[in-house]
């Protein structure tokens, strides 16, 4: 068994569907922690703000799978992969969920990329992975999340806890 980690996000209703989007995650995976929720403007375009967190459950399946089936919800919630406007990599989303860790592999293949990159290019990946497992280890980069988060230069990338 491995921990795993998921980010998750959305900017359209996002109280909804960060929900309905752990509620899902639940039924599927079973027993999740969750870090705080964050907000923060959206990056790379202009949009509604985001609300974004990290979750973590142990598992054995593989992880195409679990980016499988992370895909099936997202798309049961409205999400769309086409890269018109609407699919483009910087739009607004009803739910993002991108597998961030497995464990502490490491691998590069077509449409996966472990650990996700987005872990050390974006606050709203990495406050919340750091809140959830400050101790643990950047598999590639060998430096904990916690110390990742403190060097993270976050006046460039606003966030705020929601209460």
């Amino acid at each position: 068994m491995v921990d795993i980690f998921i980010s998750l996000g959305s900017n359209l209703n996002p109280e909804r569907h960060v929900n309905l989007g752990l509620s899902a995650l639940r039924a599927r995976f079973g027993p999740l922690r969750q870090s705080p929720i964050y907000e923060c403007p959206a990056v790379g375009f202009v949009g509604p703000n985001f609300h974004n967190l990290v979750v973590t459950w142990p598992s054995e399946e593989d992880p195409r799978q679990i980016q499988k089936e992370l895909h099936k919800i997202e798309e049961t919630y409205g999400r769309s992969r086409d890269k018109t406007r609407e699919g483009a990599k910087f739009s607004s989303r009803t739910l993002d969920l991108d597998l961030i860790l497995y464990g502490d592999r490491v691998m590069a293949e077509p449409g996966l990329i472990l650990p996700r990159p987005d872990i050390i290019r974006y606050a709203f990946v990495l406050r919340p992975l750091a809140d959830l497992a400050p101790l643990h280890r950047h598999p590639a980069i060998g430096r904990t999340f916690a110390d990742l988060w403190q060097e993270f230069d976050v006046a460039k990338q606003p966030l705020w806890p929601l209460a």
